[in-house]
């Protein structure tokens, strides 16, 4: 067994070295690094970069990072030899030292805001029963036990903030007349996530730029950056749909054909404390961090977009 070893920086001539030790074949082709956000948290120590235009190279540069990228690398692997109809990079090379997983590149691009804006009812339902049937596949009992089986039980994995965070470091962020409203929803939130639920293997960071998509066909080719996977409840793995397009018609739609595929019951109320934990998180992190938030929101509106999602499903807890 190799000793686990990491690239020492992020930079195309780093990722070049990396290819010439695990994938000679690949070395000399056009490296292009892809845009990462630095936190400062070595955890996330994560980048990727194209690679002559046909594979995605993933590689850490620390050692937490490191851990979760060949974890990934891992899962992928497990992933592709059991389930044949979920559908996840392929892997081409997967490396323990240095640590470094390059997959096959496929074409699309992602699920935005603004696209599902846009979409009709139809189109809003076709979407929705590709985001269901992807995760039914993932969901099924099978592929957890599959994934224990070859890598060991996965970790739960943790949406942006507790709510303990969010209730005592949220509030220099906000309007004043949000604070009270923002600590009864962490009250609530605490409510309807007890008790826990059943496990399922999930993808743990479903947002629309992990999701690559044939938007001529509104299909789902493939989902990507499984380094947030683990052991949770299903609902864990919608709580990026409420904010997927104005309103949370995707998210009913994805829901009701995910029910419908599964027969299991999805709990609305439990989707929206994930969501509120991961919104509120972000917005929180982001502020901390002194990153922007997308399209130069503030803390504020993005409280004020989770009530409206909260109402419009008539789950306002204040």
């Amino acid at each position: 067994m190799s000793e686990r070893t990491w690239l020492d920086e992020r930079s195309a001539q780093s990722v070049r070295h990396a290819l010439e030790r695990c994938a000679p074949d690949l070395c000399g082709g056009s490296i292009t690094l892809q845009p990462w956000i630095g936190t400062g948290d070595p955890h996330w120590s994560v980048g990727t970069a194209v690679v002559e235009g046909g594979f995605v190279a993933k590689f850490a540069w620390s050692e937490p990072a490191a851990t979760r990228l060949w974890h990934e690398a891992l899962v992928l692997r497990a992933l592709g030899a059991h389930a044949t109809q979920l559908r996840v990079p392929e892997v081409v090379v997967a490396s323990e030292d240095p640590v470094f997983l390059v997959t096959r590149r496929v074409e699309g691009d992602p699920l935005t805001y603004e696209l599902v804006s846009a979409a009709d009812r139809s189109e809003v339902e076709e979407i929705g029963a590709e985001l269901a049937s992807f995760l039914s596949h993932l969901h099924d009992p099978a592929v957890l036990a599959h994934v224990v089986e070859a890598v060991g039980y996965p970790d739960v994995p943790h949406p942006q903030a507790t709510t303990e965070a969010l209730r005592g470091r949220l509030g220099p962020w906000v309007r004043p007349d949000q604070l009270g409203m923002v600590q009864r929803w962490c009250d609530w939130v605490d409510d309807a996530l007890a008790p826990s639920a059943g496990a399922v293997f999930v993808h743990g960071d479903l947002h629309g730029h992990n999701q690559v998509w044939d938007h001529d066909r509104r299909r789902l080719r493939i989902v990507v950056d499984f380094e947030s996977c683990g052991a949770a409840e299903a609902e864990y793995d919608f709580r990026y749909l409420p904010a997927q397009g104005d309103g949370v018609r995707l998210l009913l739609a994805t829901a009701a054909h995910y029910r419908d595929r599964t027969a299991r019951p999805l709990r609305i109320d439990r989707v929206m404390a994930w969501h509120l934990r991961t919104a509120l998180g972000d917005a929180l992190w982001r502020s901390e961090a002194g990153v922007a938030l997308p399209d130069g929101a503030t803390p504020s509106a993005w409280v004020d977009e989770v009530r409206q999602r909260l109402d419009a499903l008539a789950l306002l807890p204040c």
